[in-house]
């Protein structure tokens, strides 16, 4: 006697034609060279506070360096590199929209705080 097995939906989502399938995730090394390379940037931020030719451009730096060390905890520590592109969308659309919510909040205010 032959059985059927009906397709169960859990497993029809793991099929490779699936749309929003995962990437396989890093291992240890992977995390470690984000790891060192924030601490690399950390260091890079120290340094420049020290230089005093720099000291015009020091908050757009920091700013560019923030940015950059932001995404990547994002990318590695969040997993937003390896899950769908779905999530990544949806977590940088929150940043934008609270971004643009402080943005418009110090612009209301500015003269209340001068």
């Amino acid at each position: 006697m032959t059985q059927h097995h009906a397709e169960t939906p859990l497993a029809a989502a793991h099929t490779p034609s699936e749309r929003w399938r995962e990437k396989a995730h890093p291992g240890t090394a992977t995390y470690a060279k984000a790891a060192v390379s924030l601490i690399f940037l950390t260091g890079v931020e120290v340094v420049i506070f020290y230089i005093d030719p720099l000291r015009s451009v020091v908050i757009p730096l920091f700013f560019m360096l923030s940015i950059i060390k932001f995404a990547l905890v994002a990318m590695f520590y969040m997993h937003l590199r390896y899950d769908a592109r779905l999530f990544s969308w949806f977590f940088v659309g929150g940043i934008l929209l609270a971004t643009s919510v402080i943005c418009g909040l110090i612009a209301l205010f500015k003269t209340i705080f001068v």
